[in-house]
């Protein structure tokens, strides 16, 4: 790994130990492991983006922190600002989504789901389609949002509009 041999030169007379044996280096050269995990981190950097589903929508944003991650690859739903209903990346019409989703429950462990909404999509939409998720056996419903939304806990001032 980075064991070397290092000798001693202790003021212009060279002294030698044992009969000439020099003394192994008891350093380590941590060099080429700082390169490994940098290497490591740019692509996992670069990966994570990619394992996301890639319906575009524009999520609202919130102060909420992120919900834990599963074993199984999370199942994704997604309502675009048109009012199509997706699961994963394929389109699914309103009335056949109830037994889709059926039919991915049996075949799944966990009764997680993540719903994604446009931002535009009217409430009402938005609660048909998680009503379908729990008629669909999904009763574990995560709402999907970006970061960086307003702060509701934060003081609010008590100044009056004139």
């Amino acid at each position: 790994m980075g064991a070397g041999v290092a000798q001693k030169d202790s003021g212009g007379t060279r002294r030698r130990r044992r009969g000439g044996r020099a003394r192994p280096m008891s350093e380590i050269n941590v060099t080429p492991f700082v390169d490994v995990m940098l290497v490591l981190l740019i692509i996992f950097m670069v990966a994570a983006p990619l394992t996301t589903v890639g319906v575009p929508v524009e999520l609202p944003k919130t102060s909420a922190g992120a919900l834990p991650a599963d074993q199984e690859e999370p199942l994704t739903v997604t309502i675009t600002a048109a009012g199509s209903v997706q699961i994963q990346t394929t389109e699914t019409p309103r009335n056949e989504l109830v037994l889709r989703l059926r039919a991915i429950a049996a075949e799944r462990d966990s009764d997680r789901v993540f719903l994604r909404a446009d931002g535009a999509v009217p409430y009402s939409d938005v609660m048909q389609v998680m009503g379908a998720l729990n008629a669909g056996g999904f009763s574990n419903i995560g709402l999907v949002t970006d970061i960086g939304g307003p702060n509701l806990d934060a003081p609010v001032s008590n100044q009056t509009d004139q």
